[in-house]
């Protein structure tokens, strides 16, 4: 029976210890001041940081993650180079690249290009837009690599889109824009 008292005095215990804990807060902190940092305002002022202020610049030379840099120059020289500039995407998953290259084609292009191409979108057929030729005129001796070209410096009254989309999104826009230019010159 000397046993069976202990255990009962011992469950006791544990059964105490158990109530006596609330389950809306921490009840032991192990190091508190990793639970409750200093929170620091993004422009404020701190003597510990090197200028002083919490936001800095990036360090010298760095590059964005997702980001690659595009090494041809927005100048006309920078576009005849692009001429010649092939597209980087796998070949063997051309379907692929048209249909995601379509989709982002229809959100950003289709508005002032058409969705053919042909230079009439949703704005310039209500006069918002002037001037927007087709893929499809002899005049326009368009690649993959000067679409690529457009689509991340713009071009005339079109801003670039390389905020918006990525290098290989531009890539696949601009595949597609070929395939559009070729349905249009049969």
């Amino acid at each position: 029976m000397n046993s069976f008292s202990k255990i009962g005095v011992l469950f006791g215990l544990v059964l105490l210890v158990a109530s006596c804990a609330n389950t809306n807060s921490r009840n032991y902190q192990y190091m508190p001041n990793m639970y409750e940092s200093v929170g620091y305002e993004t422009y404020q002022k701190v003597d510990f940081l090197p200028d002083g202020m919490e936001a800095g610049l990036p360090a010298e030379n760095t590059i964005a993650r997702g980001w690659i840099p595009y090494g041809i120059e927005n100048t006309m020289e920078g576009k005849e180079l692009a001429r010649l500039n092939p597209s980087p995407l796998d070949s063997l998953s051309q379907e692929a690249n048209l249909a995601v290259g379509k989709e982002l084609y229809t959100i950003y292009c289709a508005i002032c290009h058409g969705d053919k191409g042909d230079g009439q979108g949703n704005l310039v057929k209500r006069e918002k837009i002037l001037g927007v030729p087709s893929y499809a005129d002899v005049a326009r001796n368009i690649t993959v690599g000067t679409s690529y070209h457009a689509i991340y410096y713009g071009l005339n009254s079109m801003g670039s889109y390389a905020g918006q989309l990525d290098t290989e999104e531009r890539w696949k826009v601009a595949e597609y824009v070929m395939k559009l230019k070729q349905d249009l010159t049969k």
